[in-house]
Parts: structure tokens; sequence; C-alpha cells
């Protein structure tokens, strides 16, 4: 297991997401460690182009994404997991992975999964082909969703499929090289698609806030607190093993009604949609009797039994679904309060200002 990131050069592929960003910002910070180089990874040179500028807090017209790029901690690389060639070239210079390039929409996917598949299955193959080849990378962490927990949804049973690459990737554990792991969580309250974004505009414009159906449940958990997890991901965890955070949930009507408040704005029912559950589930009931818990984390122990490597007390009867973690009134308060990222590619106040 690793300590810290001194000195090492990491890898975020999807690092112009509002989760790569969030874990840019920490790295720079120092919270393990002053890396030597953080290399963001994506296709959309104009979300790089957009993060660059903002981060040197320079909003003038100018190349500088291209120029002395390479010479700089935060370093740009445009790519695609798609492309095995992409991958290899980033991955080749890296000590560490955090790889959080994903589709994640669920209606989105549900009408390409063609695509879906492209990207968050063949993508996370490439990855972990990539970082086996390469005698540098000794860390990978990958970024899954509780939606891959039971899946009924294409977004889900990719990121499903995600996991069990990169879990059967650590094998044969006689051959070394790089630890692969997971992370799992719930919505991020603040990341872009996320319904809270979507309540504040609704709301900003007088209405109506649209949700789905009133008995909907949803785990909640700021940016902040995913990067915790896959900081205690990195830390901890061994080959094959999938870290999940104690998450409070939320029934949706109680966010919409606590985030409108006093106002007279209609909250409007619109049924659920394509690929949608009414509960998730981080943790499912085949999964609890190899489920642990270190570093305040649930940590599920792989199925394959090569890498199930930890005899431990089991704190997990029964799987653990956003139905029976809801918060509501003040906690709920709290939790909505913590949505504060913005998208300095769409213009808003730059990010770590």
């Amino acid at each position: 297991m690793s300590g810290d990131l001194e000195g090492a050069n990491v890898l975020i592929t999807g690092g112009t997401g509002s989760l790569g960003q969030t874990l840019v910002r920490r790295l720079l910070l120092g919270d393990l460690g002053q890396p030597e180089r953080v290399i963001v990874f994506s296709r959309d040179e104009a979300k790089q182009y957009a993060m660059k500028t903002t981060w040197k807090h320079a909003y003038a017209a100018t190349d500088d994404i291209i120029y002395n790029n390479f010479d700089e901690v935060i370093e740009f690389w445009i790519g695609d997991v798609r492309d095995q060639n992409s991958v290899e070239a980033a991955v080749v210079n890296a000590d560490v992975v955090f790889h959080a390039a994903a589709m994640k929409q669920v209606p989105t996917c549900e009408y390409f999964p063609a695509e879906a598949t492209a990207t968050n299955v063949l993508g996370a193959a490439n990855l972990a082909r990539a970082v086996r080849g390469s005698d540098r990378t000794h860390t990978l962490i990958g970024v899954s969703t509780d939606k891959a927990c039971k899946p009924i949804n294409v977004m889900g049973m990719t990121k499903a499929l995600q996991e069990r690459i990169l879990v059967e990737a650590n094998l044969p554990l006689e051959s070394g090289g790089c630890r692969m792991a997971c992370v799992r969580y719930g919505n991020v309250v603040s990341s872009r698609g996320s319904v809270i974004p979507l309540f504040r505009r609704q709301i900003a414009n007088g209405g109506p806030v649209t949700i789905t159906l009133p008995e909907m449940t949803r785990f909640l958990l700021s940016l902040d607190r995913a990067v915790d997890t896959i900081f205690a991901a990195y830390r901890e965890a061994r080959p094959g093993e999938i870290f999940v955070p104690h998450c409070p949930a939320a029934r949706i009507p109680d966010i919409a009604a606590a985030m409108i408040g006093e106002r007279d704005i209609e909250i409007v029912e619109t049924g659920i949609r394509p690929g949608e559950k009414i509960h998730e589930i981080l943790v499912s009931e085949e999964e609890a009797p190899r489920t642990t818990e270190r570093a305040g984390h649930y940590v599920i122990e792989s199925v394959l039994p090569e890498l199930q490597l930890e005899d431990a007390p089991r704190p997990l009867s029964g799987e653990y679904s956003s139905a029976d973690a809801v918060v509501q009134g003040q906690d709920l308060l709290d939790l909505v309060a913590q949505a504060d990222f913005v998208d300095p590619a769409a213009g808003d106040v730059p990010v770590g200002t």
C-alpha cells in the first residue's frame, strides 16, 4: 500500500470533469504530498482550455494551453480512453492513475449503449492493459458508482463491468506490477448532471421544480468527500478491493423542498426516466458477506478467491440501500449547502478561488 504522492507523476483520466477538477485541487494542496506532475487527460480541448485559463487566472485570449504545457505542474493531455495508443502514450510517465473518465448520464447511456460500452468498458480495459504493460505505474484507482450494484441500466451495467475488469487485472498477483482497486459511491451533490444544480436553475427561473417519483431516494456526498474516498483507497486498498463511503441519503422531494424554502414555487412530478431505480444500493446483499470496514469505509473484497486476503468482522448483515439512510431537516440543508462547485467551462466563477 502507498502512503503519499510526494514527487509522483499523477494521471487523471476525465480530469476536466467536476470530480477531476476537485481531485486536481486537492492534489495541488498537498493532501497526499506534493506531486511532481498532475496530468489532466481528456478528449475535450474546450474544457481543458477553460480549466487551464481558470487555474492561471488568465481571462484574455491566449494559446498558452500549448505553450510550455509540458513544463508545468498541471499538464494537459488530449486523448481518449477508447484509443489504446492514446492511453499508452499518457500512461508511460505516470506513477499513479486515477480513472474518472466515463459516460455517466443514465438516459444518454440508455439511448447510446454502444457508446457507453466503448467508454466505460473498453476504456477501462485499455487502461488496465496499459498500466500492466508499464514498468512505472504502481497504482490505479477506478471511480465507479452505486448504479453498478445490482445494475438495471446501461450506465450501471457498464460500470459494473469496469469494476470487474480492474479487479481481474490484478491477477496473477505473483507477477507484481500495478495495484488496481476501485471506489464506489452515490450522487455527488455538485457534479455535472446532479439534481441539485438542476433544481437551482429551475428555482432561479421561478419553477416549476421537476421530480420523478416522490418515494425516490439517492445517496448524496460532496465532491470533497468523493475525493476523500479516492484518497482512502489509494492509501489503504489491497488489489481488487472496492472502497465505499458511509453516505447519507435523501428523498428527492425533500431535497427540492429544502432548496425552495419559503418561496412559492411548484413541484411537478414527471415520472421515472429510462433506466432509473427508485432506490440505489452501494453494497448488495450478495456482497455483504465479503465486506469489511477499514479507514472509515466499507471495503468489498473481490469476488475472485485469489484476491480475498482478509479475514475480518463483517459489519453488514444485508444490502446497504439509500432507502435506509435518509436524512431530513438541518442535516439535509447542510448536505445541500455543500453543492458549491462551479464550472469554468460554463463561464462561472473560477474553481479554487
